[in-house]
């Protein structure tokens, strides 16, 4: 064998070995992981619930928890559904921002309702190419039920992409609720980023 056809040949082993390492993540996301996520995030909220601090200052708290271990990017994309396709980028950052803050509103203004109580996790299962894990919100006076986060590592690391409120999804109401502002705004996402920024 000549040393070209050697070089050629150690070439394309070489380069035929680095394209399916590029195909195949290095370190794909386990039920442990999912789980070890929603573990702290839920470790966190309660710590929130519990803390006896003004519910303005919860709902901030809220947000910064939203931001760690949610995929906020992915959540307010899908809430917009194709319009967010052409949004500028500083209409994107800006729309996310304002999405953020809304959720943190509107959901964290339920913390009241949680006082007393807590949120347990349950267990995890895989689920076609991301993870569920499931949750038990325990309040005062009140049955238990579920808050399931479904986990994913596809945006580059573990976050949880959508949230199961007694069988309904944050991202589908949202996505309702988002389309109803978008549409009282003509179709002006400026206009929507200012609604959102008041809203929640």
């Amino acid at each position: 064998m000549t040393i070209s056809k050697v070089t050629r040949r150690s070439f394309f082993l070489t380069s035929t070995a680095a394209l399916a390492a590029l195909a195949v993540p290095a370190f794909a996301l386990t039920d442990a992981q999912a789980k070890s996520l929603i573990d702290r995030a839920v470790t966190d909220i309660n710590k929130v619930i519990a803390s006896g601090k003004p519910l303005n200052t919860m709902i901030r708290d809220f947000e910064k928890i939203f931001a760690k271990y949610a995929d906020v990017n992915v959540i307010a994309r899908s809430a917009l559904g194709p319009d967010a396709r052409g949004l500028s980028s500083s209409q994107s950052r800006a729309y996310t921002k304002a999405f953020q803050g809304y959720i943190a509103r509107k959901y964290g203004k339920r913390f009241n309702e949680f006082v007393g109580g807590q949120i347990e996790v349950q267990g995890v299962r895989k689920v076609k190419s991301f993870h569920e894990v499931k949750a038990l919100a325990r309040l005062r006076g009140q049955s238990p039920f579920e808050v399931n986060f479904l986990v994913s590592d596809r945006s580059g690391s573990s976050k949880f992409f959508d949230m199961i409120i007694e069988g309904i999804s944050l991202r589908l109401s949202e996505k309702s609720e988002i389309g109803a502002m978008l549409d009282k705004n003509r179709g002006d996402i400026n206009g929507l980023i200012a609604d959102l920024k008041k809203a929640g």
